[in-house]
């Protein structure tokens, strides 16, 4: 029987989806870089050959350490579905001689490589440029056109991003994007295997989306993303995701499947992310890439990653397309038929829609909620105001313990501060714009409020 390897970190779709879909391909053997999410571990236990938990192994130990157990376990096949640890699993599948993303993975994880190969290629992006030091982005800032938009260069989830109007900006915006870094760090959102990635950014110019031209009904954000596979270098596209606008400055709110895009404009869509996707020389990965859209058709490459969708677009996926990605790509890592669409889906090709939203302390206009109030999935599930067609769910696995205080919202952390994750079914995607709009505006008032909060207000 076939072996796995999976490696556990934070990111990517919920362990307790994908874990099971491994299962259901080959034997498992669990390696957890970071602690399972409650009431996962003895599920983990059950499914699996057998589980362990890293020590305080650092990152220069990290592809020793996957390698080590891999032989061990004599794994076929290695696979993550972090962003965290994508790098150090495509390092050690290749010393392997396994399947995977190969040794330009970290080109779909470091944003300076990632925009520097693209530069080569001549695929649109923002100007941007990388900045290492205060005094760079001092530089930057006076070559490139503002307001920009600084990023930490192995980031992930909208977290450090900081909005410069001009130089004067740039002292305390360099500041906090640090301290955000070194949090999410604390967290266990932060690169695994480069040491000292926190201390990496760009900036890049900030272009104006479009959303109206591109999509059929309102509600919807100026970009989407192209979720795909990558299969022996060949770049192979599965569908792609809308959003909801985002929250300042660009957090993610919610992610819907399938895009509510026509099939001539999804069409240019995808074959710009397969020239982004194919310019960075992947081998065997999933794909997420997300594209800016823009007036009079303009479109911009923001990023890409050597990963599937986080969140819950693999599962979204699944639901409206009938395709378990996670068991089709385990397919492809051990050798075998893999079972690919042969063009992008399309809305046309969906059974109903599916969307996942971010709780986040705002507004629809994402202003900050004027109290304080406690996470409690009953609540939202019992009084959210969705259409009768449509069913909502919260994955506790992505979400706070209920009673626990729903976090301020901090631009700069981004997705660090989410209370909760909805995942809703509904018949089309414009119903799933809907219900979510109605749910933002809501949760005020369906959330109990801190008490303890208000008292020491």
């Amino acid at each position: 029987m076939t072996k796995v390897l999976y490696v556990h970190a934070k990111g990517g779709p919920p362990v307790g989806y994908a874990l099971p879909r491994v299962a259901a391909r080959s034997a498992v053997h669990l390696l957890a870089l970071s602690d399972l999410p409650a009431g996962t571990a003895a599920d983990a236990a059950e499914l699996c050959a057998s589980v362990v938990v890293r020590g305080d192994t650092d990152e220069h130990d990290l592809v020793e350490l996957i390698t080590s157990r891999a032989r061990e376990v004599g794994a076929d096949a290695v696979i993550t579905f972090s962003e965290y640890a994508v790098v150090a699993v495509a390092e050690a599948s290749r010393l392997l001689g396994l399947r995977g993303a190969g040794p330009a993975a970290a080109s779909a994880r470091d944003k300076r490589l990632m925009r520097a190969a693209w530069e080569r290629h001549g695929i649109p992006q923002p100007r941007f440029r990388a900045v290492a030091t205060a005094r760079e982005l001092r530089s930057a800032a006076d070559e490139l056109a503002c307001p920009l938009l600084l990023k930490a260069a192995w980031s992930a989830g909208s977290t450090a991003h900081q909005i410069i109007e001009g130089p004067a900006d740039v002292p305390d915006a360099w500041e906090r994007s640090h301290a955000v870094m070194t949090e999410s760090a604390r967290l266990g959102y932060a690169e695994l295997h480069v040491g000292g990635a926190g201390e990496d950014f760009i900036v890049e110019e900030i272009v104006t989306g479009c959303a109206g031209e591109w999509f059929d009904g309102a509600g919807w954000g100026d970009y989407v993303s192209v979720e795909g596979v990558v299969v022996d270098g060949v770049f192979r596209p599965v569908c792609l995701s809308g959003r909801m606008p985002t929250v300042a400055p660009f957090t993610e709110r919610a992610g819907i499947t399938p895009a509510a895009v026509g099939t001539g404009a999804q069409t240019r869509i995808v074959e710009l992310a397969r020239r982004a996707v194919e310019a960075l020389g992947l081998e065997n990965c999933g794909t997420h890439t997300e594209i800016k859209l823009g007036a009079d058709g303009r479109m911009w490459v923001i990023e890409t990653a050597a990963r599937f969708g986080g969140a819950m677009t693999v599962p979204q996926i699944e639901q409206v397309f009938g395709l378990d990605l996670v068991a089709i790509f385990t397919d492809q890592l051990l050798g075998r038929p893999a079972g690919w669409p042969s063009r992008a889906l399309t809305p046309a090709d969906a059974d109903g829609a599916a969307g996942s939203l971010v709780v986040l302390a705002v507004d629809g206009a994402g202003a900050p909620w004027p109290r304080r109030h406690l996470w409690d999935s009953a609540s939202v599930i019992r009084s959210a105001p969705v259409g009768a067609g449509s069913t909502l769910s919260v994955v506790r696995e992505s979400s706070l313990p209920d009673g626990t205080p729903v976090p301020v919202y901090d631009p700069a952390a981004g997705a660090n501060t989410m209370a909760g994750l909805c995942l809703l079914s509904a018949d089309r995607p414009q119903t799933v714009i809907r219900d979510f709009t109605a749910l933002v505006d809501a949760l005020p008032r369906i959330l109990p409020t801190d008490v303890t909060e208000e008292v020491r207000a």
